[in-house]
Formats: C-alpha cells, sequence, structure tokens
C-alpha cells in the first residue's frame, strides 16, 4: 500500500507537469514563429519478485511469466514540435516567414549565435545607416554573419525567395543589399528555447548549417510580406488538458484508496 501511495504521486506530478506544458502551449497560440512542446514520460524502476520462467510452485515447472511491479512514473523529456505554422500576410515588406525548414540567424548584445522562426524583422538606426533587426533589436545575419544595412536614401525593399534583399537607389538602380542567412541543424529537437523567440545549438542538435547555395537541399524558402504563426491547435491543446486532468483525479483517487486501506489495516484488533 505505501507503494501505491508513491507511484500515484508520481503520477500526480507527472500530470502536473503535463498541465504547465499545455498551458505554456495554449498562452502562445498567437506567438510569431512558436513551436509547442509536448511532455514524454516514462516508468520507474520494478521490483521483480518472480523472474520469468523461474520454477512454479509445481516440482518440475516454470512459471511462463514473471511478477514485478512498478514504481510509478517519472518526465523523460520535452519534445519540441517544429512542423509548420499557418503563414499569415501582413503586407509588411519587412516581415518574412520560412516555408519549410529552416532558421534564421541573430545575434545577441554578447555577440553570441541564436537562431529563430520569428520574422517579424524591423530596421534600427545606427548613425545614418538602417540595420535589419528582430522586434527585440537582435541584429539580423546574412549568410556570412554579417550584419545586414540598408542606407537611408534606399527604398522600395525587396526580399526573395533565396533571401537576397534588394533596394530601389536615390538613382532609381535597383541594387543588392546582402541575402537573409539560413540554417538548418542535424537535430532541431536538440535546440534550447531560451526565450524571446530564440533558440541555441547544443551538442545534441550539432552546430549550424549556413545555406550557402541556392540549391542546397533541407532549406525552406522566404515568403516576403508574411509571418509563421504558432503551430498550437487549440482544439488538440483542449483536449490534451482535459485528458491531463482527468489523469491527475484518478491518481489522486488511487492516493484516497491507498491510504483508506492502510487506515483499515492500522484498526485491525485481536
Amino acid at each position: 500500500m505505501m507503494r501505491a501511495l508513491w507511484s500515484a504521486s508520481s503520477g500526480m506530478q507527472a500530470q502536473q507537469l503535463n498541465v504547465d506544458i499545455i498551458s505554456n502551449n495554449l498562452a502562445n497560440v498567437n506567438t510569431t514563429g512558436f513551436k509547442k512542446n509536448r511532455a514524454e514520460f516514462k516508468d520507474l524502476i520494478y521490483e521483480t519478485l518472480r523472474r520469468p520462467e523461474s520454477p512454479d510452485l509445481l516440482p518440475g515447472a516454470a512459471a511462463p511469466i514473471g511478477l514485478q511491479v512498478g514504481h510509478g512514473v517519472r518526465p523523460s523529456a520535452t519534445a519540441r514540435d517544429f512542423s509548420e505554422g499557418n503563414l499569415q500576410p501582413t503586407d509588411n515588406p519587412l516581415d518574412v516567414a520560412i516555408e519549410g525548414p529552416g532558421f534564421f540567424m541573430v545575434e545577441r548584445p554578447d555577440g553570441s549565435l541564436a537562431f529563430t522562426r520569428d520574422g517579424s524583422f524591423k530596421l534600427s538606426l545606427d548613425g545614418t545607416d538602417r540595420i535589419l533587426t528582430t522586434s527585440n533589436g537582435y541584429y539580423v545575419l546574412d549568410e556570412n554573419e554579417s550584419y545586414i544595412i540598408i542606407p537611408e536614401e534606399y527604398t522600395d525593399i525587396s526580399i526573395s525567395a533565396d533571401g537576397m534583399i534588394t533596394a530601389v537607389a536615390e538613382d532609381g538602380t535597383v541594387e543588392e543589399l546582402g541575402r537573409i542567412g539560413l540554417v538548418k541543424f542535424s537535430n532541431p529537437a536538440g535546440l534550447l528555447a531560451v526565450g524571446n523567440n530564440l533558440y541555441e545549438a547544443t551538442e545534441a542538435s550539432g552546430e549550424p548549417i549556413v545555406k550557402d547555395d541556392d540549391q542546397a537541399p533541407g532549406y525552406g524558402t522566404l515568403l516576403q510580406g508574411y509571418l509563421e504563426m504558432s503551430n498550437v491547435k487549440v482544439v488538440e491543446e483542449m483536449v490534451n488538458l482535459i485528458v491531463a486532468q482527468r489523469a491527475y483525479e484518478v491518481n489522486t483517487k488511487a492516493v484516497q484508496t491507498a491510504d483508506e486501506m492502510l487506515a483499515q489495516a492500522n484498526n485491525l484488533r485481536r
């Protein structure tokens, strides 16, 4: 009975974490480029009371199956779903969505690299030049990890499917100003989310692989005037929330039942 108490309590803790993750998904249903998480669980160690094929009660016979009792459940991972969200038109020339796999490269204030699917870019003034940044002011990098500078006198900014930025100069000529850098990872699931719609590379994700060729496979194309929305499906998350709530209730019932059984055992009299 004590074993049942601990097993049920581990189930309650697991479902509490599950609800936390689902709630975070729902909270970010309108976050640009957000990728939903899913909790994964594994069973805990088992107490083996009898191994399979061990001698049975009858002489010369062996048990075809064993006798084991588990000790509950534990969270093992949070798996991030990098499936593409819906593309929403904005008519803003600095909004860019990635149609397919890939990430934008940005530079944080400490000089480190981070990666994002959020293409809601802005122009930040630096003297007389305008530099392409994210909404949080992080510099968007090109394929050579350099800043993308758009002089103040340039107008009619255009971004092609391969990320090339062009603009019209004062004399009416169209000039190329740089190509938005696009990267991919061998294992995107290994990326570390750090907030502000950013991810960090880890040993599990591998180093970023920069797209340096228009024909390089495994990269998406860019769509100017669009933003990729969250891939959270509200109905699906609400169903998951109900399932988690019911699982939590069942585990609390198991705790109550084990407690009542212990109380009855303690009240036994000779």
